[in-house]
Protein backbone atom coordinates (compact mmCIF):
# COMPACT_ATOMS: atom_id res chain seq x y z
CA UNK A 1 0.00 0.00 0.00
CA UNK A 2 1.14 3.20 -1.29
CA UNK A 3 -0.33 6.53 0.68
CA UNK A 4 0.34 9.80 -0.88
CA UNK A 5 -0.54 13.20 0.75
CA UNK A 6 -2.50 15.60 -1.07
CA UNK A 7 -2.97 17.80 2.06
CA UNK A 8 -3.48 17.60 5.59
CA UNK A 9 -7.01 16.50 5.62
CA UNK A 10 -6.75 14.62 2.83
CA UNK A 11 -4.63 11.29 1.31
CA UNK A 12 -5.18 8.52 -1.58
CA UNK A 13 -3.85 5.38 -2.69
CA UNK A 14 -3.81 2.64 -5.56
CA UNK A 15 -6.68 -0.17 -4.79
CA UNK A 16 -5.92 -1.80 -1.14
CA UNK A 17 -7.06 -4.82 0.39
CA UNK A 18 -9.18 -5.50 3.64
CA UNK A 19 -5.65 -6.10 5.45
CA UNK A 20 -4.39 -3.02 4.43
CA UNK A 21 -7.34 -1.46 6.84
CA UNK A 22 -5.28 -2.17 10.24
CA UNK A 23 -2.46 0.17 8.77
CA UNK A 24 -4.82 3.03 7.12
CA UNK A 25 -6.56 3.87 10.82
CA UNK A 26 -3.18 3.39 12.57
CA UNK A 27 -2.14 6.17 10.59
CA UNK A 28 -4.44 8.35 12.04
CA UNK A 29 -6.76 8.33 9.06
CA UNK A 30 -11.05 8.48 10.52
CA UNK A 31 -12.81 8.26 6.84
CA UNK A 32 -12.41 6.11 3.74
CA UNK A 33 -13.62 6.91 0.26
CA UNK A 34 -13.78 4.10 -2.46
CA UNK A 35 -14.00 5.62 -5.65
CA UNK A 36 -14.12 2.32 -7.88
CA UNK A 37 -16.57 0.48 -9.16
CA UNK A 38 -16.38 -3.47 -7.92
CA UNK A 39 -15.85 -5.54 -10.83
CA UNK A 40 -13.18 -3.89 -12.48
CA UNK A 41 -10.12 -5.74 -12.42
CA UNK A 42 -9.67 -9.52 -11.93
CA UNK A 43 -7.29 -8.94 -8.87
CA UNK A 44 -10.15 -6.69 -7.09
CA UNK A 45 -11.26 -6.80 -3.92
CA UNK A 46 -15.19 -5.65 -3.52
CA UNK A 47 -16.03 -2.54 -1.68
CA UNK A 48 -17.89 -4.39 0.76
CA UNK A 49 -14.61 -6.78 1.62
CA UNK A 50 -13.36 -2.81 2.27
CA UNK A 51 -15.91 -1.92 4.13
CA UNK A 52 -16.84 -4.89 6.68
CA UNK A 53 -12.50 -4.32 7.75
CA UNK A 54 -13.12 -0.53 7.79
CA UNK A 55 -16.31 -0.91 9.97
CA UNK A 56 -14.76 -3.82 12.35
CA UNK A 57 -11.75 -0.63 12.54
CA UNK A 58 -14.24 2.26 13.41
CA UNK A 59 -13.68 4.32 10.43
CA UNK A 60 -16.47 5.68 8.52
CA UNK A 61 -16.77 4.47 5.29
CA UNK A 62 -18.52 5.56 1.80
CA UNK A 63 -18.69 4.16 -1.81
CA UNK A 64 -18.63 6.64 -4.66
CA UNK A 65 -17.87 4.91 -7.65
CA UNK A 66 -16.92 6.67 -10.26
CA UNK A 67 -16.26 4.39 -13.97
CA UNK A 68 -13.04 5.38 -15.04
CA UNK A 69 -12.38 8.49 -16.98
CA UNK A 70 -16.23 9.32 -16.40
CA UNK A 71 -15.57 12.13 -13.32
CA UNK A 72 -18.35 14.90 -13.93
CA UNK A 73 -18.56 18.04 -12.32
CA UNK A 74 -21.61 16.10 -10.17
CA UNK A 75 -19.24 14.13 -9.22
CA UNK A 76 -16.90 16.41 -8.23
CA UNK A 77 -19.68 18.06 -6.11
CA UNK A 78 -20.96 14.74 -4.62
CA UNK A 79 -17.36 14.47 -3.59
CA UNK A 80 -16.56 17.53 -2.20
CA UNK A 81 -19.74 17.03 0.21
CA UNK A 82 -18.80 13.91 1.19
CA UNK A 83 -15.44 15.43 2.15
CA UNK A 84 -16.51 18.22 4.10
CA UNK A 85 -19.02 15.74 6.25
CA UNK A 86 -16.98 13.12 6.58
CA UNK A 87 -14.26 13.11 9.67
CA UNK A 88 -10.88 13.99 8.79
CA UNK A 89 -8.17 12.92 7.61
CA UNK A 90 -10.11 11.41 4.66
CA UNK A 91 -8.15 8.26 2.75
CA UNK A 92 -9.84 7.74 -0.79
CA UNK A 93 -8.60 5.47 -3.79
CA UNK A 94 -9.45 3.63 -6.57
CA UNK A 95 -7.06 1.38 -9.13
CA UNK A 96 -4.35 4.32 -9.14
CA UNK A 97 -5.84 7.21 -6.87
CA UNK A 98 -5.90 9.24 -9.96
CA UNK A 99 -9.60 9.27 -10.09
CA UNK A 100 -9.93 10.30 -5.94
CA UNK A 101 -6.95 12.89 -7.01
CA UNK A 102 -9.28 14.37 -9.85
CA UNK A 103 -12.15 14.19 -7.32
CA UNK A 104 -9.96 15.83 -5.13
CA UNK A 105 -9.12 18.86 -7.49
CA UNK A 106 -12.39 19.80 -9.14
CA UNK A 107 -13.94 19.85 -5.60
CA UNK A 108 -11.10 22.26 -4.16
CA UNK A 109 -11.29 24.57 -7.31
CA UNK A 110 -13.63 26.54 -5.41
CA UNK A 111 -11.20 26.92 -2.28
CA UNK A 112 -7.70 26.56 -3.91
CA UNK A 113 -6.06 28.72 -6.41
CA UNK A 114 -5.41 26.50 -9.74
CA UNK A 115 -1.46 26.59 -8.92
CA UNK A 116 -2.00 25.28 -5.32
CA UNK A 117 -4.09 22.29 -6.78
CA UNK A 118 -1.77 21.60 -9.49
CA UNK A 119 1.49 22.19 -7.02
CA UNK A 120 -0.02 19.66 -4.24
CA UNK A 121 -1.10 17.00 -6.85
CA UNK A 122 2.44 17.11 -8.79
CA UNK A 123 3.83 16.22 -5.17
CA UNK A 124 1.93 13.16 -4.69
CA UNK A 125 3.00 12.03 -8.06
CA UNK A 126 -0.20 13.13 -9.81
CA UNK A 127 -0.69 15.05 -12.79
CA UNK A 128 -3.68 17.61 -13.29
CA UNK A 129 -2.80 18.84 -16.16
CA UNK A 130 -5.31 17.17 -18.04
CA UNK A 131 -7.80 18.06 -16.22
CA UNK A 132 -6.56 21.91 -15.63
CA UNK A 133 -9.10 23.60 -17.94
CA UNK A 134 -11.78 22.05 -15.83
CA UNK A 135 -9.98 23.16 -12.87
CA UNK A 136 -9.95 26.45 -13.44
CA UNK A 137 -13.50 26.98 -15.49
CA UNK A 138 -15.43 24.21 -16.02
CA UNK A 139 -14.62 23.72 -19.89
CA UNK A 140 -15.13 21.03 -21.76
CA UNK A 141 -12.71 19.25 -23.63
CA UNK A 142 -12.25 19.28 -27.39
CA UNK A 143 -12.17 16.52 -29.89
CA UNK A 144 -10.85 18.64 -32.94
CA UNK A 145 -7.55 18.85 -31.84
CA UNK A 146 -5.36 16.10 -29.72
CA UNK A 147 -2.80 16.16 -27.12
CA UNK A 148 -1.29 13.29 -28.92
CA UNK A 149 -1.42 11.36 -32.42
CA UNK A 150 -0.85 7.80 -33.43
CA UNK A 151 -1.37 5.79 -36.96
CA UNK A 152 -3.08 3.29 -34.70
CA UNK A 153 -4.03 2.65 -31.31
CA UNK A 154 -4.89 -0.09 -29.48
CA UNK A 155 -7.13 -0.17 -26.59
CA UNK A 156 -6.21 -2.88 -24.05
CA UNK A 157 -2.87 -4.43 -23.01
CA UNK A 158 -4.44 -7.51 -22.59
CA UNK A 159 -3.64 -10.95 -24.50
CA UNK A 160 -5.21 -9.56 -27.32
CA UNK A 161 -3.95 -6.08 -27.55
CA UNK A 162 -0.42 -6.87 -26.94
CA UNK A 163 -0.49 -9.60 -29.42
CA UNK A 164 -1.90 -7.37 -32.59
CA UNK A 165 0.76 -4.45 -31.81
CA UNK A 166 3.29 -7.28 -31.93
CA UNK A 167 1.58 -8.81 -34.93
CA UNK A 168 1.96 -5.27 -36.51
CA UNK A 169 5.17 -4.26 -35.29
CA UNK A 170 6.64 -7.45 -37.95
CA UNK A 171 4.43 -6.13 -40.41
CA UNK A 172 5.17 -2.71 -40.22
CA UNK A 173 7.84 -1.98 -38.05
CA UNK A 174 7.51 2.07 -38.67
CA UNK A 175 4.06 2.29 -37.83
CA UNK A 176 3.06 4.74 -34.53
CA UNK A 177 1.61 2.72 -32.34
CA UNK A 178 0.25 3.11 -28.86
CA UNK A 179 -1.26 0.97 -26.80
CA UNK A 180 -3.64 2.30 -23.94
CA UNK A 181 -4.06 0.31 -20.98
CA UNK A 182 -3.99 1.42 -17.25
CA UNK A 183 -3.26 -1.80 -15.75
CA UNK A 184 0.45 -2.51 -13.84
CA UNK A 185 0.24 -5.96 -14.24
CA UNK A 186 -0.84 -8.55 -17.11
CA UNK A 187 -2.42 -11.78 -16.58
CA UNK A 188 -2.06 -15.14 -18.03
CA UNK A 189 -6.06 -15.92 -16.95
CA UNK A 190 -5.81 -20.03 -19.00
CA UNK A 191 -3.42 -20.49 -16.39
CA UNK A 192 -5.97 -19.57 -12.85
CA UNK A 193 -7.74 -23.03 -13.71
CA UNK A 194 -4.82 -25.18 -13.34
CA UNK A 195 -3.88 -22.55 -9.97
CA UNK A 196 -7.80 -23.65 -8.81
CA UNK A 197 -6.48 -26.85 -9.55
CA UNK A 198 -3.19 -26.87 -7.34
CA UNK A 199 -1.07 -27.58 -10.21
CA UNK A 200 0.08 -23.81 -10.68
CA UNK A 201 1.14 -20.70 -8.29
CA UNK A 202 -0.66 -17.61 -9.27
CA UNK A 203 2.40 -15.96 -9.51
CA UNK A 204 3.72 -17.60 -12.51
CA UNK A 205 0.87 -16.34 -14.23
CA UNK A 206 1.45 -12.42 -13.95
CA UNK A 207 3.83 -10.44 -15.18
CA UNK A 208 4.68 -6.62 -15.36
CA UNK A 209 2.79 -4.92 -18.51
CA UNK A 210 6.07 -2.53 -18.93
CA UNK A 211 7.88 -5.79 -19.42
CA UNK A 212 5.56 -7.39 -22.15
CA UNK A 213 4.44 -3.73 -24.31
CA UNK A 214 7.05 -4.40 -27.90
CA UNK A 215 9.89 -2.63 -28.36
CA UNK A 216 8.99 0.36 -30.46
CA UNK A 217 5.12 1.13 -29.23
CA UNK A 218 3.98 3.47 -26.91
CA UNK A 219 2.46 2.79 -23.42
CA UNK A 220 -0.46 5.16 -22.58
CA UNK A 221 -0.71 4.17 -19.03
CA UNK A 222 -4.48 5.68 -18.51
CA UNK A 223 -7.94 4.84 -18.89
CA UNK A 224 -10.73 4.83 -21.58
CA UNK A 225 -13.67 7.43 -20.85
CA UNK A 226 -14.92 7.80 -24.05
CA UNK A 227 -14.75 7.46 -27.89
CA UNK A 228 -15.67 10.02 -30.44
CA UNK A 229 -14.98 7.99 -33.70
CA UNK A 230 -16.28 10.49 -35.78
CA UNK A 231 -13.31 12.86 -34.75
CA UNK A 232 -10.93 9.72 -34.65
CA UNK A 233 -10.23 10.76 -30.89
CA UNK A 234 -10.37 8.88 -27.40
CA UNK A 235 -10.68 10.07 -24.57
CA UNK A 236 -8.59 9.28 -21.84
CA UNK A 237 -9.38 9.54 -17.99
CA UNK A 238 -8.22 13.55 -17.15
CA UNK A 239 -9.79 14.87 -20.18
CA UNK A 240 -6.66 13.93 -22.47
CA UNK A 241 -7.27 13.23 -25.75
CA UNK A 242 -5.72 10.57 -28.37
CA UNK A 243 -6.31 10.84 -31.86
CA UNK A 244 -5.53 7.86 -34.38
CA UNK A 245 -5.81 7.44 -37.94
CA UNK A 246 -6.92 3.31 -37.10
CA UNK A 247 -8.56 2.40 -33.68
CA UNK A 248 -8.06 -1.63 -32.27
CA UNK A 249 -10.53 -2.42 -29.81
CA UNK A 250 -9.67 -5.30 -27.47
CA UNK A 251 -10.21 -4.20 -23.49
CA UNK A 252 -11.48 -7.44 -22.78
CA UNK A 253 -14.92 -7.23 -20.73
CA UNK A 254 -16.13 -6.96 -17.38
CA UNK A 255 -16.82 -9.22 -14.28
CA UNK A 256 -20.18 -8.61 -13.04
CA UNK A 257 -20.00 -9.59 -9.40
CA UNK A 258 -22.86 -7.72 -8.34
CA UNK A 259 -25.10 -9.12 -9.94
CA UNK A 260 -25.56 -11.88 -7.73
CA UNK A 261 -26.90 -10.94 -4.57
CA UNK A 262 -24.75 -11.38 -1.76
CA UNK A 263 -21.94 -12.54 -3.86
CA UNK A 264 -19.89 -9.59 -3.26
CA UNK A 265 -20.01 -9.65 0.49
CA UNK A 266 -18.60 -13.34 1.29
CA UNK A 267 -16.20 -13.75 -2.01
CA UNK A 268 -13.13 -15.23 -0.30
CA UNK A 269 -14.60 -16.50 2.57
CA UNK A 270 -17.38 -18.74 3.84
CA UNK A 271 -16.57 -21.59 1.39
CA UNK A 272 -17.21 -19.16 -1.95
CA UNK A 273 -14.74 -18.62 -4.51
CA UNK A 274 -14.02 -18.30 -7.87
CA UNK A 275 -11.55 -19.37 -10.78
CA UNK A 276 -11.80 -15.86 -12.59
CA UNK A 277 -9.90 -13.91 -10.22
CA UNK A 278 -6.22 -13.79 -9.51
CA UNK A 279 -6.66 -13.66 -5.51
CA UNK A 280 -9.08 -16.17 -5.09
CA UNK A 281 -7.57 -19.33 -7.22
CA UNK A 282 -5.24 -20.13 -4.54
CA UNK A 283 -8.59 -20.13 -2.57
CA UNK A 284 -10.09 -22.59 -4.20
CA UNK A 285 -7.21 -24.80 -4.25
CA UNK A 286 -7.19 -24.31 -0.15
CA UNK A 287 -11.19 -25.17 -0.19
CA UNK A 288 -10.59 -28.29 -2.94
CA UNK A 289 -7.50 -29.44 -0.71
CA UNK A 290 -9.08 -29.64 2.53
CA UNK A 291 -12.32 -30.68 1.60
CA UNK A 292 -13.23 -34.40 3.24
CA UNK A 293 -17.19 -34.41 2.37
CA UNK A 294 -20.54 -32.26 2.15
CA UNK A 295 -21.26 -30.56 -0.88
CA UNK A 296 -19.39 -29.05 -3.67
CA UNK A 297 -21.28 -26.75 -5.93
CA UNK A 298 -19.95 -25.75 -9.23
CA UNK A 299 -21.94 -22.85 -11.45
CA UNK A 300 -22.26 -21.25 -14.45
CA UNK A 301 -23.97 -18.07 -16.00
CA UNK A 302 -25.99 -16.94 -19.19
CA UNK A 303 -23.55 -17.40 -22.20
CA UNK A 304 -21.25 -15.19 -23.29
CA UNK A 305 -18.43 -15.92 -20.67
CA UNK A 306 -14.57 -16.24 -20.63
CA UNK A 307 -13.92 -19.89 -21.77
CA UNK A 308 -17.35 -21.73 -21.49
CA UNK A 309 -15.21 -24.52 -20.44
CA UNK A 310 -13.83 -22.83 -17.49
CA UNK A 311 -16.60 -23.84 -15.23
CA UNK A 312 -16.75 -27.35 -15.26
CA UNK A 313 -13.33 -27.58 -15.72
CA UNK A 314 -13.04 -26.49 -12.21
CA UNK A 315 -15.17 -28.87 -11.02
CA UNK A 316 -12.85 -31.84 -13.04
CA UNK A 317 -9.68 -30.97 -11.26
CA UNK A 318 -11.68 -30.61 -7.47
CA UNK A 319 -13.25 -33.96 -8.15
CA UNK A 320 -10.65 -35.79 -9.57
CA UNK A 321 -8.34 -34.63 -6.29
CA UNK A 322 -11.12 -35.74 -4.31
CA UNK A 323 -11.18 -39.31 -6.10
CA UNK A 324 -7.13 -39.53 -6.23
CA UNK A 325 -7.11 -38.99 -2.21
CA UNK A 326 -10.03 -41.36 -1.26
CA UNK A 327 -12.91 -38.64 -0.59
CA UNK A 328 -15.01 -38.17 -3.38
CA UNK A 329 -17.44 -41.28 -2.08
CA UNK A 330 -18.67 -38.50 0.62
CA UNK A 331 -18.74 -35.37 -1.42
CA UNK A 332 -21.99 -34.15 -3.19
CA UNK A 333 -21.07 -32.55 -6.38
CA UNK A 334 -23.58 -30.18 -8.40
CA UNK A 335 -23.02 -28.37 -11.20
CA UNK A 336 -25.59 -26.02 -11.89
CA UNK A 337 -25.54 -24.64 -15.42
CA UNK A 338 -27.35 -21.46 -16.93
CA UNK A 339 -27.41 -22.94 -20.26
CA UNK A 340 -29.07 -26.43 -21.12
CA UNK A 341 -26.09 -28.56 -22.31
CA UNK A 342 -23.15 -29.50 -20.86
CA UNK A 343 -20.97 -28.01 -23.79
CA UNK A 344 -22.11 -26.09 -26.76
CA UNK A 345 -20.29 -28.40 -29.42
CA UNK A 346 -21.88 -31.52 -29.62
CA UNK A 347 -18.75 -33.69 -30.35
CA UNK A 348 -17.02 -33.06 -27.28
CA UNK A 349 -20.18 -34.33 -25.21
CA UNK A 350 -20.05 -38.17 -24.88
CA UNK A 351 -15.94 -37.59 -23.24
CA UNK A 352 -17.55 -34.79 -20.64
CA UNK A 353 -20.43 -36.73 -20.22
CA UNK A 354 -18.24 -40.21 -19.38
CA UNK A 355 -16.27 -37.88 -16.00
CA UNK A 356 -19.60 -36.41 -15.03
CA UNK A 357 -20.48 -40.32 -14.31
CA UNK A 358 -16.83 -40.97 -13.20
CA UNK A 359 -17.73 -37.87 -10.55
CA UNK A 360 -21.31 -38.59 -9.63
CA UNK A 361 -21.75 -35.24 -10.47
CA UNK A 362 -25.21 -34.14 -10.60
CA UNK A 363 -25.99 -31.94 -13.89
CA UNK A 364 -28.57 -28.90 -12.90
CA UNK A 365 -29.32 -27.16 -16.43
CA UNK A 366 -31.23 -24.04 -16.93
CA UNK A 367 -30.07 -22.97 -12.92
CA UNK A 368 -29.28 -19.72 -13.05
CA UNK A 369 -27.21 -18.88 -9.65
CA UNK A 370 -28.97 -15.13 -8.55
CA UNK A 371 -28.16 -15.00 -4.78
CA UNK A 372 -26.14 -16.05 -1.92
CA UNK A 373 -25.71 -15.86 1.97
CA UNK A 374 -22.27 -17.22 2.89
CA UNK A 375 -22.65 -17.41 6.20
CA UNK A 376 -25.93 -19.33 6.15
CA UNK A 377 -23.94 -21.77 3.46
CA UNK A 378 -27.05 -21.21 0.88
CA UNK A 379 -27.50 -20.46 -2.80
CA UNK A 380 -30.41 -19.59 -4.40
CA UNK A 381 -31.34 -20.21 -8.14
CA UNK A 382 -33.38 -19.68 -10.83
CA UNK A 383 -34.85 -22.43 -12.77
CA UNK A 384 -35.78 -21.44 -15.62
CA UNK A 385 -36.56 -24.68 -18.23
CA UNK A 386 -37.93 -24.28 -21.41
CA UNK A 387 -42.04 -23.72 -21.90
CA UNK A 388 -42.12 -23.65 -17.93
CA UNK A 389 -42.34 -20.66 -15.41
CA UNK A 390 -39.53 -19.47 -13.36
CA UNK A 391 -38.63 -21.12 -10.22
CA UNK A 392 -36.37 -19.92 -7.76
CA UNK A 393 -34.86 -23.12 -5.40
CA UNK A 394 -32.68 -23.57 -2.26
CA UNK A 395 -29.26 -25.58 -2.28
CA UNK A 396 -27.07 -25.56 0.96
CA UNK A 397 -23.04 -25.53 -0.42
CA UNK A 398 -19.96 -26.12 2.05
CA UNK A 399 -18.11 -24.93 -1.00
CA UNK A 400 -19.21 -22.92 -3.85
CA UNK A 401 -17.25 -22.22 -6.72
CA UNK A 402 -18.95 -19.41 -8.55
CA UNK A 403 -18.49 -18.14 -12.36
CA UNK A 404 -19.82 -14.49 -12.28
CA UNK A 405 -22.06 -13.05 -15.15
CA UNK A 406 -19.67 -11.07 -17.56
CA UNK A 407 -20.98 -7.95 -19.61
CA UNK A 408 -18.85 -5.48 -21.85
CA UNK A 409 -16.88 -2.81 -20.02
CA UNK A 410 -19.19 0.12 -19.16
CA UNK A 411 -16.82 2.66 -21.24
CA UNK A 412 -18.17 0.10 -24.00
CA UNK A 413 -21.54 -0.80 -23.41
CA UNK A 414 -22.08 3.14 -23.98
CA UNK A 415 -19.80 3.78 -26.66
CA UNK A 416 -21.14 4.81 -30.14
CA UNK A 417 -18.99 1.50 -31.01
CA UNK A 418 -21.50 -1.00 -29.07
CA UNK A 419 -24.48 -3.07 -30.57
CA UNK A 420 -27.73 -3.56 -28.80
CA UNK A 421 -26.40 -5.85 -26.48
CA UNK A 422 -23.39 -3.54 -25.11
CA UNK A 423 -20.34 -5.31 -27.33
CA UNK A 424 -18.36 -3.86 -29.92
CA UNK A 425 -19.86 -4.49 -33.18
CA UNK A 426 -17.20 -6.46 -36.09
CA UNK A 427 -17.99 -8.38 -39.04
CA UNK A 428 -17.11 -11.65 -37.73
CA UNK A 429 -14.56 -12.08 -40.95
CA UNK A 430 -12.78 -9.03 -41.11
CA UNK A 431 -13.03 -7.95 -37.56
CA UNK A 432 -13.65 -4.67 -38.90
CA UNK A 433 -16.12 -2.49 -37.32
CA UNK A 434 -19.62 -2.28 -39.18
CA UNK A 435 -20.10 1.06 -38.98
CA UNK A 436 -16.27 2.87 -39.06
CA UNK A 437 -13.90 1.55 -41.20
CA UNK A 438 -10.77 2.71 -39.65
CA UNK A 439 -11.53 0.82 -36.79
CA UNK A 440 -11.12 -3.21 -35.72
CA UNK A 441 -11.69 -5.14 -32.41
CA UNK A 442 -11.04 -8.64 -30.95
CA UNK A 443 -10.37 -10.31 -28.10
CA UNK A 444 -13.62 -10.69 -25.58
CA UNK A 445 -15.27 -7.29 -26.24
CA UNK A 446 -16.28 -7.36 -29.69
CA UNK A 447 -19.58 -9.23 -31.10
CA UNK A 448 -18.74 -12.39 -33.13
CA UNK A 449 -20.13 -15.80 -32.40
CA UNK A 450 -17.28 -17.50 -31.02
CA UNK A 451 -15.72 -18.44 -27.65
CA UNK A 452 -14.02 -16.08 -26.10
CA UNK A 453 -10.79 -17.60 -25.42
CA UNK A 454 -6.91 -16.52 -25.45
CA UNK A 455 -6.86 -18.99 -28.07
CA UNK A 456 -9.41 -17.15 -30.43
CA UNK A 457 -7.21 -13.98 -29.84
CA UNK A 458 -4.87 -15.67 -30.70
CA UNK A 459 -5.97 -16.62 -33.98
CA UNK A 460 -7.12 -13.15 -34.34
CA UNK A 461 -4.61 -10.83 -34.15
CA UNK A 462 -2.83 -11.70 -36.93
CA UNK A 463 -6.10 -11.49 -38.80
CA UNK A 464 -6.56 -7.48 -37.51
CA UNK A 465 -2.94 -6.62 -38.46
CA UNK A 466 -3.21 -8.03 -41.64
CA UNK A 467 -6.46 -5.97 -42.67
CA UNK A 468 -4.77 -3.37 -40.53
CA UNK A 469 -1.66 -3.03 -43.29
CA UNK A 470 -4.04 -3.41 -46.09
CA UNK A 471 -6.29 -0.26 -45.09
CA UNK A 472 -2.87 1.58 -44.52
CA UNK A 473 -1.30 0.48 -48.07
CA UNK A 474 -5.22 0.97 -49.52
CA UNK A 475 -6.51 -2.01 -50.01
CA UNK A 476 -9.28 -4.39 -49.33
CA UNK A 477 -9.64 -6.60 -46.33
CA UNK A 478 -7.17 -9.66 -46.77
CA UNK A 479 -7.25 -12.18 -44.04
CA UNK A 480 -10.55 -13.77 -42.54
CA UNK A 481 -11.16 -15.06 -39.09
CA UNK A 482 -13.12 -18.61 -39.16
CA UNK A 483 -14.22 -18.51 -35.25
CA UNK A 484 -11.77 -20.44 -34.07
CA UNK A 485 -11.48 -20.73 -30.76
CA UNK A 486 -9.65 -23.53 -28.58
CA UNK A 487 -10.98 -24.98 -24.54
CA UNK A 488 -8.35 -27.46 -23.03
CA UNK A 489 -11.10 -29.55 -20.74
CA UNK A 490 -9.03 -30.53 -18.06
CA UNK A 491 -11.05 -33.32 -17.03
CA UNK A 492 -8.49 -34.67 -14.48
CA UNK A 493 -5.24 -34.29 -13.51
CA UNK A 494 -2.94 -35.73 -16.32
CA UNK A 495 -5.54 -35.39 -19.19
CA UNK A 496 -7.42 -32.98 -21.39
CA UNK A 497 -10.08 -32.83 -24.13
CA UNK A 498 -8.83 -30.28 -26.34
CA UNK A 499 -11.62 -28.71 -27.67
CA UNK A 500 -11.03 -26.77 -31.16
CA UNK A 501 -13.75 -25.29 -33.06
CA UNK A 502 -15.15 -22.44 -35.41
CA UNK A 503 -17.85 -20.70 -35.89
CA UNK A 504 -21.04 -23.26 -36.52
CA UNK A 505 -19.59 -25.42 -33.78
CA UNK A 506 -16.97 -26.74 -36.81
CA UNK A 507 -13.97 -28.83 -35.73
CA UNK A 508 -10.57 -27.00 -36.24
CA UNK A 509 -8.02 -29.11 -34.71
CA UNK A 510 -4.67 -28.26 -34.98
CA UNK A 511 -3.09 -31.79 -34.74
CA UNK A 512 -3.51 -34.77 -36.63
CA UNK A 513 -5.83 -36.98 -34.46
CA UNK A 514 -3.50 -39.85 -34.34
CA UNK A 515 -1.42 -37.34 -32.20
CA UNK A 516 -4.01 -35.86 -30.58
CA UNK A 517 -7.61 -37.02 -30.65
CA UNK A 518 -9.69 -33.74 -29.20
CA UNK A 519 -12.90 -35.41 -28.62
CA UNK A 520 -11.04 -37.96 -26.01
CA UNK A 521 -9.41 -37.49 -23.22
CA UNK A 522 -5.20 -36.92 -23.62
CA UNK A 523 -2.29 -37.16 -21.71
CA UNK A 524 0.17 -35.52 -24.70
CA UNK A 525 -2.91 -32.33 -24.41
CA UNK A 526 -2.82 -31.83 -21.03
CA UNK A 527 1.23 -31.68 -21.63
CA UNK A 528 0.73 -29.01 -24.07
CA UNK A 529 -1.44 -27.31 -21.29
CA UNK A 530 0.66 -27.49 -18.55
CA UNK A 531 4.57 -27.13 -20.00
CA UNK A 532 3.94 -25.74 -23.56
CA UNK A 533 1.20 -23.37 -23.50
CA UNK A 534 2.56 -21.06 -20.70
CA UNK A 535 6.03 -20.09 -22.58
CA UNK A 536 4.30 -19.78 -26.01
CA UNK A 537 2.13 -17.37 -24.52
CA UNK A 538 4.47 -15.41 -23.19
CA UNK A 539 7.25 -15.94 -25.65
CA UNK A 540 5.70 -16.85 -28.80
CA UNK A 541 1.95 -14.93 -29.05
CA UNK A 542 2.85 -11.63 -27.20
CA UNK A 543 5.95 -11.39 -29.40
CA UNK A 544 4.16 -11.87 -32.51
CA UNK A 545 4.94 -15.02 -33.63
CA UNK A 546 1.97 -16.66 -34.76
CA UNK A 547 2.54 -20.41 -34.74
CA UNK A 548 -0.08 -22.16 -35.68
CA UNK A 549 -1.84 -18.63 -36.13
CA UNK A 550 -1.24 -17.92 -39.75
CA UNK A 551 -3.86 -16.24 -41.00
CA UNK A 552 -6.37 -17.74 -43.53
CA UNK A 553 -6.44 -15.56 -46.89
CA UNK A 554 -9.97 -13.80 -48.06
CA UNK A 555 -11.44 -15.89 -50.56
CA UNK A 556 -12.63 -14.38 -53.86
CA UNK A 557 -15.30 -15.21 -56.37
Amino acid sequence: MEIKTISNGFSVSPQIVADDIKEIAKRGFRSIVCNRPDGEGADQPTFEEISNAAKEAGLEVRYQPIVSGKVSDDDARDFGRLYDELPKPVFAYCRTGTRSTTLWSLSQAAHLDTSEILRATKAAGYDMGGVVRRIVNGGKTPTDQGDAKYDVVIIGGGAAGISVASSLIARRSGLEIAVIDPADIHYYQPGWTMVGGGVFEASTTAQTMGSLIPKGVHWIKAAVAAFEPQDDAVILDGCRVVKYDRLIVCPGLKLDWNRVEGLVETLGRNGVTSNYRYDLAPYTWELVSSMREGKAIFTQPPMPIKCAGAPQKAMYLSADHWHRTGVLKNIDIDFCNAGGVLFGVKDYVPALESYVKKYDAHLDFFHNLVAIDGQAKKAWFDVAKPDTKVERVEKSFDMIHVCPPQVAPDFIRVSPLADSAGWVDVDQATLRHKSFSNIWSLGDVMNAPNAKTAAAARKQAPVVAENVVADIDGKSPVAQYDGYGSCPLTVERGRIVLAEFGYGGTLLPSFPKWLIDGTKPSHLAWLLKEKLLPPIYWKAMLRGKEWLAKPEKVTTN
